[in-house]
This record gives C-alpha cells, sequence and structure tokens, in this order.
C-alpha cells in the first residue's frame, strides 16, 4: 500500500500531526488506532508516539531525517527527555529559534534542505548540522514557509502551484528531482500540512481528490 488517506483528530491536515523519515514516523500520542495503522503501514517505519508542547502537532514542531530529529524549542523538558529516552541512535536537538514551528519552515530529505530565509545564519549552521545537509534558504512560490506547502522525499518533489517557471526549474536543479506542481485536501497549497511522505509511501488527507493524490504519488515515484 504506497498511498493511503486519512483524518487525524478530525483533521484532513495529517501534516500537522506527522513527521516521518525513511527510518521513523513519529505521530501525536492521542491520535487513534486506525491512523496509526495506516501510517505504520503505508510509511513502513517504526511509529512512535510522543508529544510537543503537550499538544499532538509533532509534524508542525518537529522535522526529522535519517540523520537526525530538529525540534522545537517550545517541547517541554519532560518531553524531551522522553524522545531522548527512546535511543532511536540519532541526533536530537532543539532548534532555538524565533521561528519554532520547525516542520512549517524547514523542507528535507536526507540530502538537502531548504529552509525559510529568516533564518539566522547560526540557526541554519545548526539546521546543516543537525540533519547533516547543505540547508539553502529560499521561498517557494512565494511562501517562507517550505515545509507547509511543499513535500520532499529521497525519491521526488511535490511543489505547490504557486511556484513559477523559474522558481521550479532552480529549486529542481538544486534537489535532482523533477518535481510536479499540485495541491491537496481539494485545492489547499498547504500540501507539506495535508500529506506527509517517505520514500515507501504517502498519506494524505481525507479530502485530497484522486487526482491531487495521483500527482503526489507520482512526483514522489511512489507505486
Amino acid at each position: 500500500m504506497g498511498a493511503a488517506k486519512c483524518m487525524i483528530t478530525g483533521s484532513d491536515y495529517v501534516g500537522v500531526f506527522v513527521a516521518a523519515s525513511d527510518r521513523y514516523v513519529f505521530f501525536g500520542n492521542n491520535i487513534n488506532e486506525r491512523s496509526k495503522r495506516i501510517l505504520s503501514e503505508t510509511l513502513k517505519v517504526q511509529p512512535i508516539g510522543i508529544s510537543v508542547f503537550a499538544t499532538d502537532l509533532v509534524g508542525l514542531f518537529m522535522k526529522v531525517n535519517s540523520n537526525g530529529i530538529l525540534v522545537s524549542s517550545m517541547i517541554e523538558d519532560y518531553e524531551l527527555k522522553a524522545l531522548r529516552g527512546l535511543n532511536l541512535d540519532t541526533r536530537i536537538e532543539v532548534l532555538e529559534s524565533n521561528l519554532n514551528a520547525v516542520g512549517n519552515n524547514v523542507l528535507a530529505n536526507d540530502k538537502i534542505a531548504i529552509v525559510n530565509p529568516d533564518y539566522s545564519p547560526g540557526e541554519i549552521r545548526q539546521i546543516q548540522d543537525v540533519l547533516g545537509v547543505e540547508a539553502i534558504p529560499a521561498d517557494i512560490g512565494g511562501f517562507k514557509t517550505v515545509g507547509a506547502n511543499n513535500i520532499l522525499t529521497n525519491k521526488g518533489f511535490v511543489i505547490n502551484n504557486r511556484a513559477t517557471d523559474m522558481e521550479k526549474s532552480r529549486i529542481d536543479g538544486l534537489l535532482g528531482f523533477e518535481s510536479t506542481r499540485t495541491t491537496a485536501n481539494t485545492g489547499s497549497l498547504s500540501i507539506g500540512l495535508s500529506a506527509v511522505g517517505n520514500s515507501a509511501g504517502v498519506v494524505a488527507g481525507e479530502n485530497t481528490t484522486g487526482y491531487e493524490l495521483n500527482r503526489i504519488m507520482d512526483a514522489l515515484n511512489i507505486e
């Protein structure tokens, strides 16, 4: 099962609640068993329930790849201790920044990251160090929230519909993918908040049309 649709806590914006890499899928502790099963079976990685800022908004406050876990300074001390106590054999660090919705502001796979250009040089260096990739500041389609409005995996790239041809060509060249423009959740430009993916699969909100899901699957090279 390479693709699936679901709702999480009544919301079609599954990317708000989920962060995934090719090693793990993290989600809020309070999501239902059906959603947990769909996520783990579709993305085919170890499922881990956590909380950040005493909420289930894991996708909003985290960015993960196979090299590291970058978490918002909004995380509570006990939550960070619990996360580190999982002994995941990966680097875990808190990003001290006013741009605390890390998942919204960082787009990354295991080789490269595109980040909100409002991050400071020091913050960008930390993102690079923790995720083990080159981090390039840029907006895409007029959105500085590159993580909220696009999806990047090790196999492909979904770019939001507002990206110009010039932007698309430049970003495709940086990432090494031929991206596909689309929306999710029946016209939403918040693609990264509407769906979550890795090399194995993608899970999108229930309101995502078949056409949108097929374009996302094509872009991410998911069969």
